[in-house]
């Protein structure tokens, strides 16, 4: 079949098929659950100030500096989810299948803000005062996808690799906490995310029969430029170096886990009947494939014999 050029409004209309049936399995398959159930409620205390409870201290919790990092960042990206629905809702529009998606997609997303939020509240693992102002500083940033001006195979390639990228990150911050209770929770959480990352693959996959070579291009373009939603955080920069000298998320996640697995499923790097700027962008992502492998391997080497040399100082 020779590939047409496709209109962002003829893609969805093509796909909307695919978006339904995939609506339904998620429906099968997602599972009910309550945020409040995952709370350790009777840990919790009334704070300083209309109640006149005992002010936050950094002692009062017991998880580490850096596993309270990954908490905050994770929180703080659940936390522009307003942004998120805004930026897929006039995307994918609020009509059909794709509207039915885009609302049930917020639903769900909205409970991991609450969850994560209500846990850090209760157990004290963060300061209240500082958190919020975080919030309302991240919030008035807002978010934009930076793919919203090109296409929206941009767009779909964009969330299959960022609801991974975000399954990921939850899982191994419950991990890296050390409490059995916030491993529950995220592991939830993570759960939700990787139906979400299902869900937009096999979009992708669609998109992938339908416009070969644009659908190739959107990805070489996501995947060579990713940001995680939670990039236009305060100190972003500084909390992500964190993150990843801790091993909760970094090159070798990334590549590994994230981008690699995705591009299997689809037979990305080895997809055959692309022609002109489809080959070209394939060639492109071939080569960054490798050179993000060889980042990933350089990074972790170096962390390795920072690490060593602290061991060995005692």
């Amino acid at each position: 079949m020779t590939e047409r050029h496709m209109s962002s409004t003829a893609l969805l209309t093509e796909l909307e098929p695919t978006v339904e049936s995939n609506l339904n399995r998620h429906l099968h398959t997602a599972k009910e659950w309550f945020p409040h159930e995952y709370v350790p409620w009777s840990q919790g205390t009334d704070f300083d100030g209309v109640l006149g409870g005992q002010p936050w201290s950094s002692e009062q919790s017991t998880l580490s500096e850096v596993s309270r990092t990954a908490l905050v960042v994770n929180l703080l990206t659940e936390d522009n989810l307003p942004s998120y629905h805004h930026e897929i809702a006039v995307l994918f529009g609020r009509d059909g299948a794709w509207g039915t998606w885009v609302h049930r997609w917020t639903a769900e997303e909205g409970r991991h803000g609450i969850a994560i939020r209500d846990y850090l509240l209760a157990t004290r693992a963060v300061d209240p005062v500082a958190l919020e102002r975080a919030r309302m500083k991240h919030m008035e940033a807002g978010f934009t996808n930076a793919y919203s001006g090109d296409t929206a195979l941009h767009g779909i390639a964009y969330v299959s690799f960022q609801e991974l990228a975000t399954r990921v990150s939850h899982r191994n911050t419950g991990r890296a906490t050390g409490d059995p209770i916030a491993e529950q929770l995220l592991a939830r959480v993570a759960a939700d995310e990787n139906l979400h990352m299902v869900f937009y693959r096999n979009l992708l996959t669609a998109a992938f029969e339908l416009s070969p070579n644009e659908t190739m291009r959107a990805v070489t373009d996501v995947v060579t430029s990713f940001q995680m939603p939670g990039h236009t955080i305060e100190n972003f920069t500084r909390k992500s170096v964190q993150i990843a000298m801790a091993g909760i998320y970094d090159l070798r996640i990334h590549h590994d886990e994230v981008v690699a697995p995705i591009l299997r499923n689809l037979k990305a790097l080895d997809a055959t009947g692309l022609s002109g700027d489809g080959e070209k962008a394939r060639d492109e992502l071939v080569a960054f494939m490798a050179e993000l492998d060889r980042q990933a391997t350089r990074f972790t080497e170096k962390r390795d014999r920072m690490q060593a040399a602290r061991a060995s100082r005692g």
